[in-house]
């Protein structure tokens, strides 16, 4: 497994797989992040599984509002929110 990681941002009990990118201050806990999947500057992410070549914008926070998460991700009974390119999209919209 490879990835991009800076000095400032922190991975914890986390997979991630081949070329993934986490920028300056992402924050992923209690992830598995599927390859080449980019996470913008500042995200904070938490108990979360991301799809396959998923574009994470800068900033985005999952993982702290179980209701807002629901709303906007498929989520399980314990709180672990699927996020896939489509509901990325979707937040646009």
């Amino acid at each position: 497994m490879s990835e991009r990681l800076y000095p400032t941002n922190k991975k914890r009990r986390s997979l991630l797989f081949t070329g993934v990118h986490l920028h300056s201050f992402a924050k992923v806990e209690n992830a598995v992040i599927l390859p080449y999947v980019d996470v913008g500057e500042s995200a904070r992410l938490a108990n979360v599984v991301i799809d396959r070549g998923v574009r994470i914008p800068d900033g985005l926070v999952v993982g702290e509002d179980p209701e807002l998460d629901a709303k906007r991700f498929r989520t399980t009974q314990q709180g672990i929110c699927l996020i896939t390119q489509p509901m990325i999209d979707g937040l646009k919209a």
